[in-house]
């Protein structure tokens, strides 16, 4: 059978769909870009952020979208660039290539696990994890990193720290961010809130208890991780993941600010404790939360099994029922049954 050849009024509205997918795309990865540029460290004469939120914003735009974002994705990165400078060089186009590919194969490699946004299996947690975090971002701190050496714009011994702050920034976006923009696309109105005094008197605690972690003088990061299984037990990754954001950006206001926990410390410190600490907290979330949700399904499953199989014997035991014979039949037991 032929295909169906599409009319000009058809392609003409796939063209604006695609153009406005794009515009859409690149400026929300113009606004992740500026909102990640708020808060900076510096290692070996290099600016970073500790947390990219773009890289989120592509992995979440290509989840969604497909790999009809890519375009758009890349004229987010030039946008972001051409944000800090307008004195691009010709190195610049490696640093898009880059920045481009990364979220790009993290979306393929995800796909071919048979990657579920919804992250109700623990795969899928693990998946994104390693594959579309840490694995996929190795290629834009290389691209990047690499192309600061080769242009001269950092020394080579400097190369190894400046690669280890881009990758983790770029991972710690696509730990984060992504899941948290996931959760947004699900939400359905009107919402229920059958559980809101629990969560109010979760987002007090943590109103409470996440600043005095961070900016205490006594390095108290891990009192977060109770809210975090707290959260997740009972809110699992909705829960979780906006407490591990949360928490995540207070981290990275004090530890810009060199206060509380991260006082007294290098650069370099400051960068290692901070990451490990937004890594680790990431981790908990994204495979607690994972493993909740999966056994929680699967009891469900278990459950509408035996409610069927308890109907089923209903039925058949109903249906051998002896016939023609009364609720006051007291003619006493059949001799041949």
């Amino acid at each position: 059978m032929a295909a169906v050849e599409a009319s000009p009024e058809q392609r003409l509205r796939g063209i604006l769909v695609l153009a406005g997918r794009t515009l859409a795309v690149a400026g929300a990865y113009l606004l992740a870009g500026r909102l990640g540029l708020v808060r900076e460290l510096v290692v070996e004469g290099a600016v970073f952020t500790p947390i990219w939120p773009p890289t989120g914003v592509a992995v979440a735009a290509l989840l969604y979208f497909g790999l009809s974002a890519w375009p758009g994705i890349a004229l987010g990165v030039l946008g972001v660039m051409l944000s800090i400078t307008t004195d691009l060089q010709p190195a610049a186009i490696g640093t898009v290539v880059g920045s481009t590919a990364a979220p790009v194969c993290a979306y393929l490699m995800l796909r071919a696990v048979g990657f579920r946004p919804s992250l109700s299996r623990l795969r899928d947690g693990l998946a994104l994890v390693f594959l579309g975090a840490l694995a996929a971002m190795l290629i834009s701190a290389t691209a990047g990193a690499g192309l600061l050496v080769l242009t001269d714009k950092i020394a080579p011994h400097s190369f190894w720290p400046v690669w280890l702050g881009w990758w983790v920034g770029d991972a710690m976006g696509v730990l984060i961010v992504t899941p948290a923009l996931i959760l947004l696309s699900r939400i359905r109105l009107p919402l229920r809130l059958s559980r809101w005094p629990e969560a109010l008197a979760l987002g007090v605690t943590a109103a409470v208890v996440v600043p005095v972690a961070c900016y205490g003088t006594l390095s108290l990061l891990y009192m977060v991780y109770p809210l975090l299984i707290w959260a997740a037990l009972r809110f699992q990754l909705a829960g979780s993941i906006m407490c591990a954001l949360a928490s995540s950006v207070v981290a990275t206001v004090a530890a810009t600010d060199g206060a509380g926990s991260f006082s007294n410390l290098s650069h370099v410190e400051v960068m290692v404790k901070l990451q490990a600490f937004n890594g680790s907290m990431a981790l908990t979330a994204l495979l607690l939360s994972a493993v909740i949700t999966e056994q929680q399904n699967t009891r469900r499953s278990v459950e509408r099994a035996c409610q069927e199989l308890v109907e089923v014997l209903e039925h058949l035991t109903a249906g051998d029922a002896p016939q023609g014979r009364g609720p006051a039949d007291d003619s006493g037991p059949d001799p041949f049954d």
